[in-house]
């Protein structure tokens, strides 16, 4: 199959499945070995497409007489993609996109698309709503703003966490000393040593943390491990850290990642946060980060499909576990110790106001500090932190 093809196929399965779109493009391209070249565009038009999913709706909408079945519109949406948002030659974004509307649909539909794609016209889209035309739910839009649409629109940069450059494939950057943004991807991931792949964003938890040598330390929610590697670096490998997760396939991940980083004093465990007291049995550790589930209004820009998973209700049903999660590390945590807080939400509700809800019942612990970032505002992912130290 070629790239388009690929990214047709991705694109049909994403409707039919609630399977995360990242997953199902690792499947993908671990199938069909394409050139990186190829690779490259399957990213593009499946992301971008997932991107632009209102927006290209809305065109349809504009140009079509009637609303086409689902496989016919998957390939107008791909062929629309090409012509309005990556600025293809029309000529040849029509050729390749009848060609693919030849190969699975009817003579008289793969008609239909070479028509309406000879027709597209990116002008169309003042017509729409601001919250389509950015393609976004409107509640998200309302919530956060123009600039922020914008920013989650734009393919997000790669960024490792390391202790030196490696010049010519990683660049520093000025938001965290131990942060590189990848600037050859191809030559950087044959073959990545001691690296791991990081959003400077999520660097700041650990930090505000602020675990020293030979301490104990409890991650409640630590899959894949990013967090608790860099507990175990800041630590330099000294001390004890028990990484916990429900999910036992993401704790092979921790177990992976601590083996290439060479971190040897981590420890997983499988076991869901509210339920750890029956595995930990009353003990108590010198810090305690929960990095907690969450909306992830903050990642949107690297997870183009959440926009249209997440409801706004569920935020109310992510507070209260989050809350749960909260205050169960509260007794994992020593007289004197630390207990940190964070998501990758932009929203008060999971964030703020989870803290002060904590706060009201936990009179023993008092707020040290909070730390957040805006995406569009501080030009890496969005986050939250909040400490707190237990009398």
């Amino acid at each position: 199959m070629n790239a388009r093809e690929v990214a047709f196929e991705l694109l049909t399965r994403w409707s039919r499945s609630r399977r995360f779109a990242d997953e199902l493009l690792e499947q993908a391209l671990a199938e069909a070995k394409l050139p990186a070249a190829d690779r490259a565009l399957v990213m593009e038009l499946f992301y971008g497409c997932l991107r632009q999913k209102l927006a290209l709706e809305f065109l349809i909408s504009q140009i079509a007489g009637k609303a086409p079945r689902r496989s016919v519109a998957t390939i107008l949406e791909l062929g629309l993609y090409q012509v309005v948002f990556m600025r293809m030659p029309v000529h040849a974004a029509v050729h390749e996109t009848v060609e693919l509307a030849k190969r699975h649909v009817s003579p008289a539909e793969a008609k239909f698309v070479n028509a309406v794609l000879r027709k597209a016209n990116p002008q169309l889209l003042e017509r729409a709503d601001p919250w389509v035309r950015l393609s976004h739910p409107r509640w998200l839009w309302e919530r956060h703003g123009e600039a922020w649409c914008q920013w989650n629109n734009q393919p997000p940069l790669t960024y490792v966490r390391g202790d030196k450059p490696w010049p010519a494939v990683l660049e520093p950057t000025s938001f965290h000393a131990l942060c590189y943004r990848v600037i050859d991807a191809e030559r950087f991931f044959q073959s990545p040593g001691r690296y791991y792949v990081q959003d400077p964003s999520t660097l700041m938890a650990v930090d505000v943390l602020d675990p020293q040598p030979g301490e104990s330390v409890l991650d409640m929610c630590a899959a894949p491990g990013g967090k608790a590697t860099y507990i175990a670096e800041k630590m330099q490998n000294r001390g004890r850290i028990i990484a916990a997760d429900s999910s036992n396939s993401r704790l092979g991940l921790v177990a992976e990642n601590c083996k290439r980083l060479g971190v040897t004093i981590v420890a997983t465990l499988a076991c869901e946060g509210t339920r750890l007291d029956g595995c930990l049995r009353g003990e108590q550790f010198d810090r305690v980060l929960v990095d907690a589930p969450c909306s992830n209004t903050g990642v949107m820009r690297r997870r183009p499909d959440l926009r249209w998973r997440i409801e706004e209700k569920e935020i109310a049903r992510l507070a209260a576990l989050q809350l749960k999660l909260l205050a169960k590390a509260a007794e994992f945590t020593k007289p004197g110790g630390v207990l940190v807080y964070s998501t990758c939400s932009l929203e008060a509700e999971e964030n703020e106001r989870v803290v002060e809800q904590f706060l009201g019942g936990h009179p023993e612990f008092a707020l040290e500090a909070t730390r957040s970032l805006f995406p569009s505002r501080d030009e890496v992912d969005g986050a939250f932190v909040a400490r707190l130290g237990k009398r």
